[in-house]
């Protein structure tokens, strides 16, 4: 972690009760997130990664405090965001904001498209007048590829990609440092996806903005991303450079996620490593390292002893004990 981090996440932990009965007794906790540290840079793109139920979005969404933390902190420019509440948390909020997976649910049917990205300017009071308000509004449609005559329309009279378009531009109205973009092209067909993957890269770099793009899809991870943090039941499994992250990947689950990305070439080959097995109930996970259970290389240790996550070279954090 360092001083000049815009985003510093500590020891997340976000474990969900399990209650039972008539009394509504709890009897266990689901461990979504358990126990995750990274930093963001001003202006950098850290990619999330790992299968369907590993934590990637409930971290997201912690980080924006749209789900509560169980503990750990998150440092935004050096203030813990998980000790405010009300107002202060209100007024925090324009420094960081959350472009979501399906864009026709994230939308309210019943506002127009001025009135859903009109409605941040007027929390944050960010405009004084009619005027001005409505000179914002085309400008943040302009900035995201729409024109001025979609504002008064509504959700529904727009694509997947349209849609995608204006919840962009409802979180840029704010002007934050940092977007949560919780998968936000796995609902649109491929072609869109490119669009709307350069539209997020043209915007960072006029703007300056940090993303946590959580992602299922390694292809689109790696092309955006500056830095790729791979996510195993709750944990962090490897986390380095994109290029380094898809080129030499360390641990055993990174490896098995890199094998199963489609190849363009068709002279180049890959071996598919299949992992035996399912992922582990959050509930209960195993004890040791947690992939043991599917791990290929396991040896006795991986059982009983958790890795720490460490450095194996420059920017390159590996959890797991034969990772070299």
């Amino acid at each position: 972690m360092t001083p000049d981090s815009l985003l510093q996440v500590r020891d997340l932990k976000v474990h969900f009760p399990v209650q039972h009965g008539l009394l509504s007794r709890v009897k266990a906790h689901v461990k979504a997130v358990d126990g995750i540290s990274f930093s963001l840079a001003p202006g950098e793109t850290l990619g999330l990664v790992g299968e369907s139920g590993c934590g990637k979005t409930t971290l997201g969404r912690a980080v924006v405090r749209l789900i509560e933390p169980t503990s750990g902190s998150v440092l935004f420019n050096g203030e813990d965001i998980t000790k405010l509440d009300g107002a202060d948390l209100r007024s925090r909020r324009r420094g960081f904001q959350m472009i979501f997976q399906d864009p026709f649910g994230s939308l309210n049917p019943r506002m127009t498209v001025e009135q859903i990205i009109g409605e941040a300017l007027d929390i944050h009071s960010l405009a004084t007048g009619d005027g001005e308000r409505s000179k914002r509004i085309t400008g943040l449609l302009d900035s995201v590829g729409l024109s001025a005559n979609h504002a008064q329309r509504y959700p529904h009279e727009f694509s997947g990609g349209q849609r995608q378009r204006i919840g962009i531009a409802r979180a840029l109205a704010v002007e934050p440092k940092l977007i949560v973009c919780d998968e936000p092209v796995s609902a649109l067909d491929v072609s869109v996806q490119a669009q709307i993957i350069n539209l997020l890269q043209d915007l960072q770099r006029e703007r300056g903005i940090a993303y946590l793009f959580v992602a299922h899809d390694l292809a689109v991870v790696e092309h955006i991303s500056h830095r790729v943090m791979v996510m195993y039941l709750g944990q962090v499994a490897e986390l380095a450079d994109a290029k380094a992250i898809v080129r030499e990947p360390k641990h055993p689950y990174t490896q098995a996620l890199i094998s199963a990305v489609p190849v363009v070439d068709p002279e180049a080959k890959r071996q598919r490593i299949m992992l035996p097995g399912d992922v582990p109930s959050p509930i209960d996970p195993p004890s040791g390292c947690p992939f043991h259970t599917r791990c290929p290389i396991a040896e006795p240790r991986c059982h009983s002893e958790k890795p720490a996550l460490r450095e194996i070279a420059a920017g390159h954090f590996v959890a797991c004990h034969l990772a070299r």
